[in-house]
């Protein structure tokens, strides 16, 4: 049972990836339903305020849904929300079992999905592929526990670790490939966070720039709010806002930054800079679950000494810079002993043709300096 559970369950994440980027501030769900070992339904839920995958599958089962086999990545909901409860739908439509990847950390949920189904006599197997379903989700999950977005850290470097000449010249270090991955990855998260020597330097537009892709908020932090009114970042055509995040309140310099969909959001102040845990509580405030940090080494740095990372993206081109000139990944004191070092866990590395993709996460013990 437990081979064929995994099998179906694959099959359900499969779907649910389908959702990603598209159903905040809601999960991306999938959902298989199985009657005599063959799939009757399939669904996943494709947009926030819109059915979920439970409702997809249990409309594509049909009457085949009754005494059947159901594989969830997420417990199914029990609360109303723009939706009817999915539990409820399962047992209406006299489901047999319901295979659970993960339950739902949401405290509205929280288990009370599972308890509905198994009142009404469906058995409730939880825990398929479990790890896989909450890395699926890790921005929901650490949002709906802690209130604070789920912070990625991108950057590109040659294999010496440079991510700019010391003239400040970055483009390009990876190929094309690696670069329709980042737009791909820019139009699943929340928010894109830069500081502003990055937006001096290069003039961002911080767009996902792939078809049907979605703009994502833009936030730059500028705690003395040195950018400059002509960027394009706040110029920019798009149903994505910016933000402009600093403890500057130089009224003068605040109506230069006026335009339409920019915003100035004033932070607290920490030794002189926007406090970077402050920020990220606002932003989680507003629902924002996931910000994608793509630069630079100032920021980087502040956010790695301060424990905000959640997971790093690092992309290696096989180009050397050569020498000790040019710009490393974090600016900022470093650790002084190997045995000091954060450590990384998880690791798994991919290919965009010559280009090597690292994803890994920071080890429990990766806390804040004191």
């Amino acid at each position: 049972m437990v081979n064929s559970a995994e099998k179906f369950m694959r099959r359900a994440l499969v779907l649910a990836k389908r959702g990603e980027g598209k159903t905040s501030p809601n999960p991306a769900v999938g959902c298989v339903i199985v009657r005599d070992g063959a799939i009757v339904g399939e669904g996943w839920h494709r947009r926030a305020g819109t059915p979920h995958a439970e409702v997809h599958a249990l409309r594509q089962a049909g009457e085949l849904a009754r005494n059947a086999d159901v594989y969830v990545t997420l417990e199914p909901c029990s609360h109303y929300g723009k939706t009817p409860p999915c539990a409820d739908a399962l047992v209406e439509a006299g489901v047999r079992r319901v295979f659970v990847g993960m339950v739902d950390p949401n405290p509205k949920v929280s288990g009370r999905g599972i308890q509905r189904l198994q009142s009404a006599g469906i058995e409730v197997v939880t825990g398929i592929l479990e790890a896989g379903c909450r890395r699926l989700n890790e921005p929901f999950v650490k949002h709906v526990t802690t209130g604070l977005p789920f912070v990625i850290l991108k950057s590109a470097m040659t294999m010496d670790g440079k991510t700019a000449t010391a003239t400040g010249d970055s483009r390009w270090i990876t190929n094309e490939k690696s670069r329709h991955y980042v737009h791909r990855l820019r139009s699943k998260v929340d928010g894109i966070m830069v500081g502003v020597g990055t937006v001096i330097a290069d003039d961002p537009q911080l767009t996902a720039r792939i078809p049907s892709g979605r703009d994502p908020l833009r936030i730059v932090v500028d705690s003395s709010l040195r950018i400059p009114p002509d960027s394009r970042i706040l110029r920019q055509e798009s149903a994505a806002t910016t933000v402009v995040a600093t403890i500057s309140k130089e009224l003068n310099r605040i109506a230069c930054l006026q335009y339409p969909g920019v915003e100035i959001l004033q932070c607290n102040e920490d030794d002189g800079t926007v406090d970077l845990r402050d920020l990220l509580a606002r932003l989680g405030s507003r629902g924002v679950q996931s910000v994608l940090i793509e630069g630079g080494s100032t920021l980087a740095g502040r956010a790695l000494r301060a424990g905000l990372i959640d997971k790093f993206v690092l992309f290696y081109a096989p180009k050397f810079l050569g020498g000790a000139d040019g710009f490393g990944l974090f600016s900022g004191p470093a650790s002084r002993m190997m045995a000091e070092c954060r450590r990384l866990k998880d690791v798994t590395v991919r290919r965009f043709g010559d280009d090597v993709m690292i994803e890994a996460y920071p080890e429990e013990e990766c806390l804040p300096v004191s």
